[in-house]
């Protein structure tokens, strides 16, 4: 169960990373599709592959002659090693690699806003301050159409009379909803914010179970080097302690978080 449980919160943490960088990838899609299917997976997905890490265990893989009951810890070196690797050395990179891609991904989505903002901003100036210029130029614009005014016709771009009122019809353009930018605005905005805490989760993470698999993972490889008992009960507990802080670091940081906890807190007191 300590080998599960462990190797369950590590994944747990690696299909958070998961969920982020869908979230960054596909925002628009991310709140409306198969939210709850999503969340199954990950879920499940973790306790899976918890559990099949820890199998050996579970089924009698420690259980060897002579064991001293009094001593919790694994007797298997080959097994300490396999399992540092899936519950560790694995999930590790896949998370750095995820996160680095987040960052990435909303920094060239900063730069596009940023970009366009200062393009609406010209745009916006060019009218105000030059709209001899700006009217001139749309004048040309619409005269290089050569349009008859006289003739319908079902082109793109072409003119005609309706009820006597000359109209222009551009029926290849599309208008997107008036809701989608304002939505994604809104997603990536909010991702944005969510990803300041990421580096403290990922900080917390490696500061706190990074010792714990090197440590182990000596004592496995390395028979002649001698671990004090101290020490590997201190990465053991150093490691158990990731699990309490992740909910402070998401509550001190996250405020969805923080508003659930005093709905929770008001309703027990």
């Amino acid at each position: 169960m300590d080998v599960m449980l462990c190797t369950a919160s590590i994944f747990n943490l690696c299909a958070i990373s998961v969920d982020r960088f869908i979230a960054v990838s596909v925002p628009l899609n991310y709140n409306r599709r198969q939210i709850d299917l999503r969340q199954l997976i990950l879920i499940s997905t973790t306790w899976i592959f918890a559990f099949a890490v820890a199998s050996p265990v579970i089924f009698g893989l420690n259980n060897v002659p002579n064991r001293d009951p009094s001593l919790c810890q694994l007797e298997d070196d080959n097994y300490i090693v396999y399992s540092s690797i899936c519950s560790f050395f694995i999930p590790c990179p896949v998370m750095l690699v995820l996160y680095c891609a987040m960052f990435q991904g909303l920094k060239r989505w900063e730069e596009a806003r940023k970009a366009k903002l200062r393009g609406g901003i010209y745009g916006a100036n060019r009218k105000l301050y030059h709209p001899g210029t700006f009217i001139a130029s749309e004048q040309t614009r619409l005269e290089a159409d050569e349009c008859n005014p006289y003739t319908l016709s079902s082109h793109p771009g072409d003119c005609g009379m309706s009820n006597g009122i000359q109209t222009v019809s551009y029926p290849h353009l599309k208008y997107p909803h008036p809701g989608h930018s304002r939505k994604q605005a809104k997603i990536n905005g909010r991702e944005r914010k969510a990803m300041r805490v990421l580096p403290v989760v990922v900080g917390a993470f490696l500061f706190c179970w990074t010792p714990f698999f090197v440590v182990h993972i000596t004592k496995a490889l390395c028979k002649s080097c001698a671990v004090p008992t101290q020490v590997t009960s201190t990465v053991t507990w150093l490691g158990y302690v990731n699990s309490a802080v992740n909910p402070i670091i998401y509550t001190v940081f996250n405020a969805e978080f923080r508003n659930f906890f005093r709905k929770v807190l008001h309703l027990l007191c």
